[in-house]
């Protein structure tokens, strides 16, 4: 298969958006994904995700963040989808919180200042703001909030499957249950063989999430580890469930360990049960032996680690779980770079738990680098040589 400009490997945040974004730009542009996105078998599913504009993670990604937001409303007027849902967030934590955390050391400290340079609308609370704001919260007497009234959740399946309506309403091709096997550069093209025959392109861009380090090879291989996590869903009593229906998006560092930090929703639409999760830094497993099954113990230590005690009208069994998979750098930032072995392929991993918020920005900004030559949102915080000669640690 030859004549196109890109293809685009992984269909699901990043490369639905960048999809679209070349799409747009007139791109003739392929798009190729080993399932028919959304699908639950990667990183982008599980109903909801959190976005706000204070980044913690780093202030190189505030105007990614920003920027989102408004694709993600024009994207909105476009389709009449529901997208982006700014009902606040709040992170609640010690104020001098230091904890080591992966991205988010210093968390709510870091978000403030993030805030406060970038003129975001926030405000900090005591616990005894956040408790009556918030009954359903629960912080201790020495915690504080970081709320965000422009804040919020995504839904992520939405999210995607818009990209790619728009998409191949500009003109893309989608190529849907299809496998890329490798890559290689001949001439002045790259080849990819997938298991329906080859296919070449001037461009590649590989954005396939959790399936990427094996197919980039090194030095990808080793630095985008994929990690297995859950999410969880606890029922909310029915005398507590006006108080959760009205409340924001929440994360909460805790204790004195790195492994002390869940987050969660509120009650969506109709739903009797909130979403909630920690996050697991633990072995890498590559996504076709992931342990998709959730043990209820798995819940039932959820409940006691972080939510017993901290909130307020839910019951101790969880409803359901569902696995999802982190692609985690040392870091714990972005990884955007050209291949330094396969010219012509543009590596797009910005994952780590912390990446769909940023992903339409990300998009935009991949496609004016590949057509333009330059970004207008600046991506070297996120390129290749900050990591030389490391892998991720263990944690």
């Amino acid at each position: 298969m030859t004549g196109f400009d890109v293809v685009v490997v992984g269909l699901g945040a990043a490369g639905s958006a960048t999809l679209l974004q070349l799409a747009r730009r007139g791109v003739r542009v392929l798009g190729l994904d080993r399932y028919a996105p959304p699908h639950a078998m990667g990183s982008t599913h599980g109903e909801s995700r959190i976005t706000r504009r204070g980044i913690g993670e780093g202030e190189a990604y505030v105007p990614l963040a920003r920027r989102s937001h408004e694709i993600w409303r024009d994207i909105e007027a476009e389709t009449d989808a529901g997208l982006l849902f700014e009902i606040g967030s709040i992170i609640i934590s010690r104020a001098d919180d230091a904890v080591p955390r992966p991205g988010r050391t210093g968390f709510i400290a870091r978000s403030r200042d993030a805030a406060r340079r970038f003129g975001i609308t926030h405000e900090m609370l005591d616990a005894a703001e956040i408790r009556h704001c918030f009954p359903h919260l629960r912080p201790s007497d020495d915690e504080v909030g970081y709320y965000e009234p422009g804040g919020g959740y995504l839904v992520p399946e939405a999210c995607v499957a818009a990209n790619l309506r728009l998409a191949e309403r500009s003109g893309a091709t989608l190529g849907l249950g299809c496998t890329v096997q490798s890559l290689r550069h001949e001439r002045d093209h790259v080849v990819l063989e997938t298991d329906t025959g080859p296919i070449r392109a001037a461009r590649v861009v590989v954005s396939a999430g959790p399936w990427a380090g094996p197919l980039l090879g090194p030095p990808f291989a080793a630095l985008l580890q994929p990690v297995r996590q859950v999410m969880h869903w606890f029922p909310v009593d029915p005398d507590w469930q006006a108080a959760w229906r009205s409340g924001p998006v929440f994360m909460w560092p805790h204790g004195a360990s790195g492994d002390d930090f869940f987050y969660g929703f509120p009650l969506i639409g109709e739903a009797g049960s909130f979403k909630t999760a920690d996050e697991f830094y633990g072995a890498p497993t590559p996504p076709e032996t992931i342990d998709r099954a959730v043990p209820a113990e798995d819940s039932a230590r959820m409940y006691r680690a972080h939510l017993e005690g901290r909130l307020a009208g839910i019951g101790a069994t969880a409803e359901k779980a569902v696995t999802c998979i982190y692609t985690v750098t040392p870091d714990s930032a972005f990884l955007i770079d050209d291949h330094p072995a396969i010219p012509g392929v543009l590596v797009v991993s910005p994952c780590s738990g912390h990446g769909f918020k940023h992903s339409a920005a990300i998009g935009e900004a991949v496609a004016e680098r590949l057509v333009e030559g330059r970004s207008t949102i600046d991506l070297s915080p996120f390129a290749l040589g900050r990591l030389a000669s490391q892998a991720v640690p263990a944690r």
